[in-house]
């Protein structure tokens, strides 16, 4: 077995280990309570987020399609699809930082792209993920100070918050024109109890890492139609995810519209990312719920029934991506350039980048 396999087969299983242990910590007499509570509205609330997951799929691929790859190597959209669930699947039950996706989609890529160009794809979808959050939340803060009009202590916590995404923009955009993966090795070098790992990476390697900044930065100056689309994209699908606390308050007859929704939604997420160790958000997100609902004049205990309701959402599309963790897609064929690629190089220890056998993802 490859390290590539075996790092697959690890992801699965911590998946798998996970997912039980969270569906364990709920408990099925509530997800079956609650699912009976939310009735038909459940289905348009997992619907929605399959809806999500096919325009995260169709920014991904937009950032995928350069002129440099032949198009015979190109992934499928469905495989494309595949891995962005898959991904997020990962992601979500990932301790500490929510990065455990993207060696796995490197791993499901690389034989497609090469390994360079696999790396700086899932990066630079990253990046773009998260500036679509970014923007989402300063558009949201706009939203905030003009409907809910806050006292002046969170008024200017808005504006502090405002801010400090101003910067971050700054930073995301300082990314993707000059590259940040060579450059941030560089610094980790300097860190005095990781010098020896870092060491390592001999000169060939930090090449390949300047060859993948090469790759992020050419996304935002030669191919500008493709950063737009896909950064549209994205806030896109942070807009069109605020439907599923829309169908949940329809589910117990609250009164509650689509742009209330997309505050509540933008003041959770943001509550809950700025605790980003929690694995699935475990408690922030309620917390969050709550604390925005309580801003808005609703009653603070609502946020613990729509977070558990979001939770089970979550175990659903959980189950979906283990699953298609296990499907094969169809053998495709590569070039010889881009076989000898991959077997010359390696990125990291964590995803091998050796060629995987024939018709394995």
């Amino acid at each position: 077995m490859t390290k590539a396999k075996r790092w697959k087969l690890i992801f699965y299983i911590l998946g798998v280990l996970i997912f039980a242990y969270m569906i364990y910590a709920i408990g099925i007499d509530k997800i079956w309570s609650n699912i009976k509570e939310t009735g038909w509205w459940f289905f348009p609330i997992i619907g929605i987020w399959l809806v999500v997951y096919i325009i995260n799929s169709f920014a991904w691929n937009t950032i995928i399609r350069d002129k440099e790859t032949p198009k015979e190597q190109y992934p499928s959209f469905l495989k494309v699809l595949k891995v962005t669930v898959s991904g997020y699947t990962i992601n979500y039950i990932t301790p500490v930082v929510a990065l455990g996706g993207e060696p796995y989609r490197i791993l499901e890529m690389k034989d497609h792209l090469g390994a360079q160009k696999a790396t700086s794809a899932v990066l630079s979808y990253s990046m773009m993920h998260i500036l679509s959050h970014v923007v989402f939340w300063m558009c949201s803060i706009v939203l905030i100070l003009i409907l809910l009009q806050p006292a002046w202590g969170l008024a200017v916590g808005c504006i502090i918050m405002f801010a400090v995404f101003v910067f971050a923009l700054y930073m995301l955009f300082q990314g993707y024109q000059k590259g940040m993966v060579a450059k941030t090795f560089r610094i980790l070098g300097k860190v005095p109890i990781l010098k020896k790992y870092i060491r390592k990476f001999n000169e060939d390697k930090l090449q390949s890492f300047q060859e993948i900044d090469k790759n992020i930065v050419n996304l935002l100056k030669n191919r500008k139609p493709a950063f737009i689309s896909a950064l549209g994209l994205e806030v896109l699908a942070r807009t069109v995810s605020c439907f599923e606390l829309f169908f949940i308050a329809k589910a117990i007859n609250i009164d509650i519209s689509l742009l209330d929704s997309i505050v509540l939604y933008a003041g959770s997420t943001l509550f809950s990312n700025l605790l980003f160790f929690s694995p699935m958000q475990l408690g922030t997100r309620e917390g969050g719920l709550a604390l925005t609902l309580k801003t808005m004049g609703y009653t603070a205990s609502l946020g613990i029934y729509m977070g558990l309701v979001m939770r089970i959402r979550e175990l659903f599309w959980i189950g979906i991506g283990l699953l298609l963790m296990k499907i094969k897609s169809p053998s495709q064929k590569h070039d010889p350039e881009s076989l000898k690629v991959l077997t010359e190089m390696k990125i990291s220890d964590v995803a091998d980048l050796s060629p995987q056998e024939e018709g394995e993802i």
